[in-house]
């Protein structure tokens, strides 16, 4: 961590506007301030999907502040330095990443893109709501993690664990 309380995490898609928008805001309104999520992607869309901050909102999820930015602020030595990197889609998780400063644990959290649903309105707000459904459930077990777990030798560990989990 990086400091006593404070695990920090950078949540990576390819679009970043939605599953890692959803990632990100969920650790930090869950994280009890033992965790700073941001959020970033390979090649951003330049706003956030409507449907993700619709999901986020239905479940009082703040969403203030939320943008699709590039994982290349991340990468510069002013950046934040991250515990660890969560992919959040094959694509990401497939892709060069740059080099993170800090040396953070990295995992794989792969889900399905709600935004590549087709069809209806229903449709699309229900894979957003099983988008949400599946990193809350990951986010909730990460917050509960005890702090030894959090240590950056058993970092990547502990995250790669709950993504197994489902």
């Amino acid at each position: 961590m990086n400091d006593e309380t404070t695990c920090t995490i950078l949540v990576l898609c390819t679009g970043n506007s939605s599953r890692s928008l959803i990632g990100e805001a969920l650790i930090n309104h869950l994280g009890g301030g033992r965790f700073k999520a941001y959020s970033a992607g390979s090649d951003p869309a330049g706003k956030p999907n409507p449907y993700a901050l619709q999901v986020l909102k239905s479940h009082g999820v703040p969403v203030e502040g939320l943008r699709s930015k590039s994982w290349d602020e991340f990468a510069e030595d002013s950046a934040a330095k991250m515990d660890a990197v969560i992919t959040v889609c094959d694509n990401a998780a497939a892709e060069v990443c740059p080099i993170w400063p800090g040396a953070p644990a990295k995992c794989h959290w792969g889900l399905p893109d709600p935004a590549a649903v087709q069809g209806s309105d229903e449709a699309k707000k229900k894979a957003f709501e099983k988008t949400y459904a599946a990193l809350e459930k990951r986010v909730r077990k990460l917050v509960a993690l005890p702090p030894e777990s959090l240590r950056p030798e058993n970092l990547a560990e502990s995250l790669q664990a709950l993504a197994d989990e489902g």
